[in-house]
């Protein structure tokens, strides 16, 4: 219910404005680009900065890495960081020299050479140009995930061992196989000047962003990578000036690419390669900085501080065009290859970065740099530089992906990846993890597990797994096993099921029930072949049949349904709600709870667990308090499409929250109270929101009371609505309106006084009034009509004395808060506001 009681995982609100007299509500559209201007805000200045720090000494690692000259480290992040930043898609990301590309550049350096391989460069730059204006960046993203982290964790070990061996004070093989066996020799002859060196800048790196109290609060402001290099190379200068250093050769010697010369298919390869993974890099990359902005603007209006100006969300195939034309820009002036890097942009998003503005800066004081401070980088020592840039490579081994891929079952995939890539390259890695992810969906396709168990008379046939051909002959020799004229429920536990499955099923149906066979269906697919996933309703399993509603209760004929004759239906699958024959009204309710448990555990209980287990670890943290009434009609978890943890709620009848020390005749009633006090002073709720309903029973039985009413329990909770009776009755109080029009009996005016009646009894709890003074709570009213499947939302003006102060407006599919409802309520009653 993102227009009343917001979740967490709500986006910023954006504005909205009548687009015409029809009263449709449209979001702002952004200027067009070239009406932009290009502006540096102060925080914009302040990214940029920390942005330069990490980069200047990554380039000059990575060069290092590829056995490039360390001068084109330098030019890529310019280049990546002007050219890119200007005309990307991702305005926050920040692009540069590729680590995914670091052992395919130095594999194409040793064979081609620098100039051959800053043309090939030039040639995947080109490409890229053309995927993105055929519109393939969407495309690129539906490889398997396990696949591309699988190919990056496998280029980030391959780093992380040729790195290993400058740290050690030697030099790196050519294959990350020939590193790894070499290792060992590696390590009896290592220097030990290079190895301190190397060991205390992985030591920085890893302590200094949790260095402990304020004054390591303040130095972890500075970036870790700058901080490592900085004191690593005072130490080196001091304790071992002989060490190995950065050697920037004169800009006039500078190399410029050269016409590519070698087999055309060779070259051609070498071209799809680097495509292929900067292509990848660059667009996980642009995802990951659309995350980091949506999340960043969620903490900030969290803490109560004003949040960013709102980011366009990524355009992946401009940002796709725009690293086409980096690389083509970077291989002609002798640049490495250029991507989207994770670890700048989600330095530049986290520094508070606003626009692009911030990139574009990066580049130019990278640039900046490489022309004014070649004295001072040539200070660094080369193993301070690999030791930071096998961080790196580490880091790109992320074990997050690696519980996701494990979850998901396809470890197999991913660690296929990483062999082909350390054992045969980017290429032929991708190929393999390509290959063994197709035969792992093929396995899981024949892989169905069919049952036939028996109880009492009754057989209980289980299909779980997709149902394909593969599967007909042992589903067809198993259905053809059980007797004629069965008594069996039939469970299909999947998603799928061809034609050849169906036709089988079908058939088996017909000849059962032909012979007096009783055949019940429940499970999770579908009920006819290729239909959509929507119609089948499996997501939504009412205990009783809804009006209008695919799915059947199991007391109805369930072999046809209304869209085709029988001969051409397998059942509707439904939950198995129909008690077993000869068991008595009295047990019918008992038996669809126990088949309302028992399809949970099936179907619903493994896809919530995980997420039900962190919250029991963690605790319940909801950010907002529902009050609403106890009707069955108001399935609250529906209406505001929320999930568990999200909203504390309590029901009784009437939505009624009684005020302070009222006493009835049996004392006083601290329920509702001590649920209020609980959302409010302990679980810090940010907004609470009373939900009244249409044909409200309690509001029914308010207006029919006669005056000498027996005083029942159910009676003395309804004399709390007493109030909101008086208030509708009383002149001094307008009657509410419902989106521009008045209440259609008197019935409808209760159930929306009492919610308006309700807050008043609120804001008299001290805890309720306490936050309200702080400003740090909200009240939300709103009217649910039933029959309408329509929520309506409270909005309060200065009340004139003769005009309404009460409108409830209709929330719009699609609204934010503040927006489609506000403009709504303007239509309504000119001068309103939207709370409260």
């Amino acid at each position: 219910m993102s227009a009343c009681v917001p979740t967490r995982n709500n986006h910023s609100s954006r504005s909205s404005r009548p687009s015409s007299d029809s009263g449709i509500k449209r979001p702002h559209s952004p200027p067009p680009p070239h009406r932009r201007r290009f502006r540096v805000s102060g925080a914009d200045l302040s990214a940029s900065i920390t942005v330069f720090l990490i980069a200047v000494p990554m380039s000059l690692g990575l060069a290092v890495a590829m056995d490039a000259p360390l001068a084109a480290g330098l030019v890529s992040a310019a280049v990546g960081g002007i050219v890119a930043g200007l005309l990307g898609g991702t305005p926050l990301q920040v692009s540069g020299p590729s680590a995914g590309l670091t052992v395919v550049t130095a594999e194409l350096i040793q064979v081609y050479g620098w100039r051959t391989t800053c043309a090939i460069t030039v040639g995947a730059g080109l490409l890229q140009i053309l995927l993105g204006s055929l519109r393939a960046a969407r495309s690129a993203l539906a490889v398997s995930p396990a696949i591309v982290h699988g190919t990056l964790a496998g280029i980030g070990v391959a780093i992380a061992l040729a790195q290993l061996h400058i740290v050690l004070g030697g030099a790196p093989e050519s294959s990350a196989l020939d590193n790894a066996l070499s290792l060992p020799s590696h390590l009896a002859r290592s220097e030990p000047a290079a190895l301190v060196i190397g060991a205390l800048t992985i030591l920085l790196l890893i302590v200094w962003p949790r260095l402990p109290g304020r004054i390591g609060g303040s130095l972890s402001r500075i970036p870790a990578a700058l901080a490592a290099v900085a004191l690593t190379t005072a130490v080196a200068a001091v304790a071992t000036p002989r060490i190995d250093r950065v050697d920037l050769p004169s800009w006039r010697s500078h190399a410029l690419p050269e016409l590519p010369h070698g087999p055309v298919a060779a070259l051609a390869a070498a071209v799809f390669t680097v495509m292929l993974v900067a292509s990848l890099e660059s667009l996980l990359a642009a995802v990951s900085v659309d995350k980091l902005a949506a999340d960043r603007s969620t903490t900030t209006a969290k803490d109560g501080t004003p949040p960013p100006p709102p980011v366009r969300r990524a355009d992946l195939d401009r940002e796709l065009r725009a690293q086409g034309i980096a690389n083509a820009v970077s291989g002609l002036v002798g640049g490495l290859a250029v991507s989207g890097g994770a670890v700048r942009s989600s330095a530049n998003v986290r520094a508070g970065a606003e626009s692009r503005a911030s990139t574009v800066l990066h580049g130019v004081w990278v640039l900046l740099a490489a022309l004014l401070l070649v004295t001072a980088l040539e200070w660094i020592p080369l193993a301070a530089l690999a030791a930071l840039v096998m961080v790196v490579g580490i880091q790109m081994v992320n074990f997050a992906h690696i519980r996701k891929v494990h979850r998901h079952r396809e470890f197999l995939v991913y660690g296929a990846t990483i062999s082909g890539v350390i054992l045969a390259g980017v290429l032929e890695g991708v190929a393999i993890g390509i290959v063994v992810a197709v035969a792992v969906a093929l396995h899981r396709l024949a892989r169905t597990r069919i049952t036939v168990t028996e109880q009492d008379g009754r057989y209980l046939v289980t299909a779980r797994g997709q149902l394909t051909f593969l599967a007909v002959p042992r589903l067809s020799r198993l259905l053809g096993r059980l007797p004629h004229g069965v008594d069996a429920v039939v469970e299909l536990d999947g998603f799928f099921m061809d034609h050849a499955a169906y036709e089988t099923i079908q058939d088996w149906y017909a000849a059962q029930t032909a012979m007096g066979g009783h055949i019940e269906f429940t499970g999770r697919s579908g009920g006819r072949i290729a239909e959509p996933a929507s119609a089948a309703h499996s997501c939504c399993r009412p205990w009783t049949p809804w009006r209008n509603h695919h799915c059947h209760d199991g007391g109805q004929d369930t072999t046809t349904t209304v869209a085709a004759p029988p001969s051409d239906v397998i059942p509707r699958i439904t939950p198995a709600t129909t008690p077993p024959a000869g068991s008595s009204s009295r047990r019918h309710g008992s038996h669809r709870l126990l088949s309302g448990l028992s399809s949970f555990q099936r179907t619903t209980a493994p896809l919530v667990r995980e997420e039900l287990a962190r919250l029991a670890a963690e605790g319940q943290r909801p950010s907002q308090l529902f009050l609403t009434c106890a009707d069955s009609r108001l399935v609250t978890s529906m209406i505001t499409a929320s999930g568990p943890g999200d909203l504390f709620t309590v029901r009784n009848v009437g939505n009624l929250v009684p005020p302070p020390d009222t006493e009835g005749a049996t004392g006083n009633d601290d329920s509702v109270a001590a649920a209020i006090e609980y959302a409010v002073d302990v679980l810090e709720v940010e907004s609470i929101t009373v939900c009244g309903h249409s044909g409200c029973g309690a509001m029914q039985a308010l207006l029919g009371a006669e005056p000498q009413t027996p005083r029942t329990p159910l009676w003395r909770w309804l004399r709390h609505g007493l109030p909101s009776l008086e208030r509708m009755r009383s002149r001094h109080h307008s009657w509410a309106r419902i989106a521009g029009r008045l209440p259609t009996d008197a019935v409808e005016q209760l159930c929306l006084t009492n919610v308006v009646q309700q807050l008043e009894h609120l804001r008299a709890h001290e805890s309720v009034a306490r936050r309200l003074a702080a400003g740090t709570l909200q009240l939300h009213g709103m009217y649910f009509h039933v029959g309408e499947a329509q929520a309506y939302l409270l909005t309060e003006g200065a009340s004139s004395g003769t005009g309404p102060d009460e409108v409830f407006a209709r929330v719009a599919p699609g609204a934010v808060w503040g927006v489609e409802s506000e403009a709504e309520a303007l239509e309504a009653a000119p001068g309103t506001t939207v709370g409260a």
